[in-house]
């Protein structure tokens, strides 16, 4: 059996009760209360659908009911329609400013009344209706976009893994970079320099895509990738263009299936985490603020990374070596080559650098 919906009518005055009850005659559940007191007590013990209220009571009047009714988040929802023999139009407008839904004088015309409770409890069921359907709809878009999520983060592994399977490094290499990424972005996202672009959602961003850095190593020929002595010019030139291949890989699938965070971020770490900021980097030789606070981030993670551990050229250097040459230069590598706030924020953070490079270690 369907429940009644319940109404509480709040009146001073027992004839107009009465005038109320016979009039609704068992349709609805009646709560009553005397006065605004007993009403505030009476939606404590019982949410009505409905609030029938006076506005001329002693101590509280209806109008201070009403606000204290649209200040509790608990009641702020409850259709309350004012009952009163006062009608002037300055009085139904107050009322209706204050939060209330509607306005009827008295005398009682019982129809009306009537009619006009029945209205205002369907329109109450019709958006508790439609507020669950948008709940339910959310939920759905929320278990989608995670499913999204959840199909990106393996399309960005795999692809990084394949760009792993490339080169010397072990997929050791691509946690300990995307976690000095967000190291550094978190540091430097209040920096006034960076506030604006550096937000929780595009820190994130850069800290999914930092893995696929090296990805245009697939295009490099295997005997330039796994030499162990130093690279002729020649063979450099080949290695330099690594950067360009990736890039170009991103902007195919940014033709195809439009451009997105996503790819946004990933052809920007790609394409320019060997540019540097003295302008000597490649593959544009790009300089300065020409560069995506990505690829900055990218820059300082990828030489840490690649000075502390070992790779096929070389040994690994001393977490303490790595951080001497990154800020003083060894002819190779200098100071001049990093974004001097960016620099900063790896001085200040070289102690969770190391953290990181001692829990992500290469495997023996």
């Amino acid at each position: 059996m369907k429940n009644k919906d319940t109404i509480l009518i709040v009146e001073d005055e027992k004839i107009n009760i009465d005038i109320l009850l016979e009039a609704f005659n068992g349709d609805y559940e009646i709560m009553v209360a005397l006065n605004g007191k007993q009403a505030l007590k009476a939606v404590k013990s019982k949410l009505p659908d409905l609030i029938l209220l006076d506005i001329v009571m002693k101590e509280l009047t209806g109008y201070q009911v009403c606000q204290k009714l649209k200040a509790d988040p608990k009641t702020a929802e409850i259709p309350v329609i004012f009952v009163t023999s006062m009608d002037q139009d300055s009085d139904e407008q107050k009322g209706l400013a204050i939060g209330a839904i509607d306005y009827i004088t008295k005398p009682f015309n019982l129809p009306i009344v009537k009619s006009r409770v029945k209205n205002h409890l369907e329109l109450k069921k019709a958006k508790e209706e439609l507020k669950d359907k948008n709940y339910n709809l959310e939920q759905k878009v929320k278990e989608r976009t995670a499913q999204l999520e959840l199909i990106q983060d393996v399309a960005i592994q795999s692809l990084a893994d394949l760009a792993e399977t490339r080169d010397d490094e072990t997929g050791a290499h691509i946690m300990r970079t995307k976690r000095y990424v967000k190291v550094l972005a978190k540091f430097l996202q209040n920096h006034p320099r960076f506030s604006d672009c550096l937000t929780d959602k595009n820190i994130e961003w850069i800290y999914k895509t930092a893995p696929l850095h090296d990805i245009g190593k697939v295009g490099i020929p295997d005997k330039i990738l796994y030499k162990k002595g130093p690279l002729t010019e020649k063979e450099f030139t080949i290695i330099k263009k690594h950067p360009a291949y990736g890039k170009i890989a991103i902007e195919r699938a940014e033709k195809n299936l439009g451009t997105n965070s996503f790819l946004s971020f990933a052809r920007q770490i790609i394409g320019t985490h060997h540019e540097k900021w003295d302008g000597s980097g490649y593959p544009k030789g790009l300089k300065k603020e020409e560069i995506p606070i990505a690829g900055r981030l990218m820059a300082i993670a990828d030489v840490y990374d690649a000075l502390a551990n070992k790779r096929v050229y070389k040994e690994a250097y001393s977490h303490q070596r790595a951080i001497e040459i990154i800020t003083q230069g060894d002819g190779r590598t200098k100071p001049e080559h990093f974004d001097p706030a960016v620099l900063d924020a790896f001085v200040n953070l070289e102690a969770k650098f190391k953290e990181i490079a001692s829990t992500f270690k290469e495997k023996k």
